[in-house]
Formats: structure tokens, C-alpha cells, sequence
């Protein structure tokens, strides 16, 4: 790293309209806050429809957009997108296509899916000024095996999808619940055939002994406690830590992104699993771990000296009305995270400014509509949402204060 660099980081951006026409100097400080920053980074969450076309592939929280709205996150200030989620296949492969075409016809930096494995999976490479930044994007699930994507085999063609951090869930069970399932399976006179019709893409290889059971898909274990594991699989990690290690062999910066929804019965909390991982990330060489999929703030963790965002929750979320779910208040929540890098690449400052999706107003009034963009937290706001954030990050080791409304982070 040849000079000072800073990066913006955003929560999840779930956007289906166009906001170039909204003249409001509320969305108006937004973007100047992520133009400040070499690289300003969202998820995308949806997929585009484009030339290439495709069929919705859901029945419900079913995410499709018009190209404009690329614009629109260009406009603001992004310039690096991961494509890596839960929205991404939502019209199949076409969607896939016309996405790709669309975020390079606009001159993003982004990763996450591909014309097949091999393109999902790779790094991809940028420079921002004299900064190579390189990014590699992922979904864990849960999902459907046919949305990730797969390389040619004989007899197959490849399939343009999302790129898979292969996970696993698996429950261990007392030994008398455990009998229960087995004595129901046996009751039904399941057999090994059939239980293949409900099975995962991918069972966890060393869950097949005595003491294991695919009950219709989902892998139980016999224990001494009850408590749901999620398993990451060795190989599939290993290719994405391998990708990672190649890109900052090359002397990038390298922002690591991870989609999931194997989420905690708290939303808050941070997912054992998902922590060991992004340690391993930036073992591999990451510069950047970001995460999303919950809809809330998680904490944030500095880890040798490497920020480690475990969810900075909603950006902008243009969701249905009658999805009662997405009620809560701290769902409408967040901060815009700066970090600045110095001239030797070291980590020197984090600032994390408050903002609420929709307006304050909103969130007093649920009649009220909600804006379609974030705008800056006032200060009473801005204070609750920090001292909330703190309480998260404490666990992590990691110290947040408040200075003029803004967060930072003591390095």
C-alpha cells in the first residue's frame, strides 16, 4: 500500500427503486460521507433484470430490479459491490447473466457470482488510485444447491450462479430425544432411498456412524447436551482461504465478504462459526471481513490488527408492507463504518456515523411511509444506536466511544 486509503462500509442495500430523483439534503450528506472514501462497499440484495431475462424461482421475499437502480447506488457514491446472496439467483442463471452485464457496464468492483464455479469463486481485482483492491464475495445459505454455481462435467454444462461456502446444520441430541426420532423414522419404515429425497446437497462427511441420523434432510447426532451446530465444510473453506492467501500474495488489499442466514435465536449475537471463519479469513491474508444476511448491527471485531464487521445490519431495505417481520426498530438501524488506512497499510482510525433506514419519523409512526433511503441519525438517535453497538462489541474485546455524534473505535 503505496498511500493513505479509507473504505466505507455500508449495511445490506435491498434496493428496487430508483432514488436519483429525490432531491433531499438528507440523502445528499449520505453520499457525500461515502464519496470521502477511496471505495465505498454494499451488498447488493437483489438481482437485476435484464436482456437475459428469467422467471422468478420464489414465492415469497422474491427480489428482482431494474438496472437503474445501479445507477441510482453509483450516484450515491458506491463503486464496489458483493453479489454473493440470498436474492442473487432469484430469476436463475439469466439473472445471474444480466447482473454481471449490468454492475460492468458500470464499472463496479464486484464478486460473488459467475458463469460457472470457477468465475463465482475468483477474486476479483480493481485499483482505486494507486490501491489494487481485490474482493471475493460468498453465500452460506441456506439455499437451494441449484442456485450456486457449478463448473462443466461430462455430460453437464456449466451453470451460472452464486458462489458457496458450503455449511451444514447439525443438531445433537440427548439420547432420549434421539430415540424418539429414531423409534418415528422406524415407525414410518423410512428407508436409506427415501431419506435421500429429503437429504441437504451435502452432509457433513463424518455424520454417517451409529450414533448419527438424516431425519428427512436435517443430520441429528447422539450427545450428552442439545445444541445446533452449524459445520463448515473443510474443502469448500479451504478454496476460499486458498483464494484469499492468492490475492494478497499479489499485494492487493482484500475485502472478504460472507452471506448467511444461520442465524442466532438473538439476532444480535454473533454465530460461533462465522467468527472462527473470519478469523481464518484474515489468517488467509484478508485486509476486510464484512458479513450481512441478519438484519441488524453485530459487533465488530479488530482482529491483528484487521476490522471485522459480523453485520452492519440494513443500508436500504425496500421491503413490502405486509411483512410484519421486519418491524422491529433496530431493523431500521445503522452506521456507515470509514476506516482509514495508513502509508504502510496499517489500520489507523475507525469512524462509524448513525443513520436510520426510512427516517426517524417512521420509526414513532408506523403509519407513516417510510423514506426510501437512510438518513443521518439526530443525536439523542445517534447516541442509543453507539451505546447499543458498544454493549454488542465489548464481548469482542473491542472499545467504541462517542465523539460530536460519531463512533470510534480504539485501535
Amino acid at each position: 500500500m503505496s498511500a493513505p486509503f479509507s473504505i466505507a462500509i455500508t449495511g445490506q442495500s435491498l434496493i428496487r427503486h430508483d432514488l436519483r430523483a429525490k432531491s433531499d439534503p438528507r440523502l445528499a450528506e449520505i453520499a457525500q460521507i461515502l464519496k470521502a472514501s477511496d471505495v465505498a462497499f454494499t451488498n447488493l440484495e437483489t438481482t437485476i433484470h435484464g436482456r437475459h431475462g428469467g422467471w422468478p424461482l420464489k414465492g415469497t421475499y422474491f427480489g428482482a430490479s431494474a438496472p437503474e437502480v445501479l445507477a441510482a447506488l453509483k450516484e450515491i457514491g458506491f463503486n464496489s459491490l458483493a453479489l454473493a446472496n440470498n436474492h442473487a439467483f432469484d430469476l436463475g442463471p439469466p439473472g445471474i447473466l444480466s447482473t454481471l452485464e449490468e454492475v460492468a457496464a458500470r464499472d463496479f468492483l464486484h464478486a460473488g457470482i459467475g458463469i460457472d464455479k470457477r468465475h463465482a469463486a475468483k477474486g476479483q481485482k480493481k485499483r482505486f488510485g494507486s490501491q489494487k483492491v481485490a474482493l471475493i464475495a460468498m453465500d452460506a445459505g441456506p439455499g437451494p444447491s441449484f442456485m450456486y454455481a457449478e463448473d462443466a462435467s461430462e455430460g453437464r454444462k456449466a451453470r451460472p450462479g452464486v458462489n458457496r461456502l458450503n455449511v451444514s446444520r447439525v443438531f445433537d441430541l440427548e439420547a432420549d430425544t434421539f430415540s424418539v426420532l429414531r423409534s418415528i423414522q422406524e415407525r414410518f419404515r423410512s428407508s436409506a432411498l427415501e431419506r435421500a429425497n429429503y437429504a441437504q446437497p451435502e452432509d457433513p462427511p463424518d455424520l454417517h456412524g451409529p450414533d448419527d441420523m438424516d431425519f428427512y434432510g436435517t443430520m441429528f447426532r447422539r450427545s450428552d447436551k442439545s445444541v445446533r451446530r452449524m459445520v463448515v465444510d473443510r474443502h469448500s473453506a479451504s478454496a476460499q482461504l486458498s483464494t484469499i492467501a492468492e490475492e494478497a500474495g499479489h499485494d492487493a488489499f482484500v475485502i472478504v465478504y460472507l452471506h448467511h442466514h444461520h442465524w442466532e435465536p438473538s439476532w444480535q449475537q454473533v454465530p460461533s462459526w462465522v467468527r472462527a471463519f473470519a478469523r481464518d479469513c484474515v489468517n488467509a491474508g484478508a485486509s476486510l471481513f464484512v458479513s450481512h444476511g441478519v438484519p441488524v448491527l453485530q459487533a465488530i471485531e479488530i482482529y491483528r490488527n484487521t476490522p471485522i464487521f459480523y453485520g452492519l445490519g440494513n443500508f436500504i431495505f425496500h421491503t413490502d408492507k405486509e411483512e410484519p417481520e421486519w418491524t422491529p426498530p433496530e431493523v431500521w438501524k445503522s452506521v456507515i463504518a470509514t476506516c482509514s488506512f495508513g502509508s504502510g497499510g496499517r489500520l489507523e482510525d475507525i469512524s462509524l456515523r448513525p443513520i436510520v433506514i426510512g427516517g426517524t419519523e417512521a420509526l414513532s409512526d408506523p403509519v407513516r411511509e417510510r423514506l426510501p433511503f437512510p438518513v443521518p441519525a439526530d443525536a439523542g438517535m445517534a447516541a442509543g444506536i453507539l451505546d447499543d453497538l458498544a454493549k454488542r462489541c465489548a464481548g469482542f474485546g473491542t472499545v467504541l466511544s462517542l465523539e460530536d455524534g460519531i463512533g470510534r473505535i480504539a485501535l
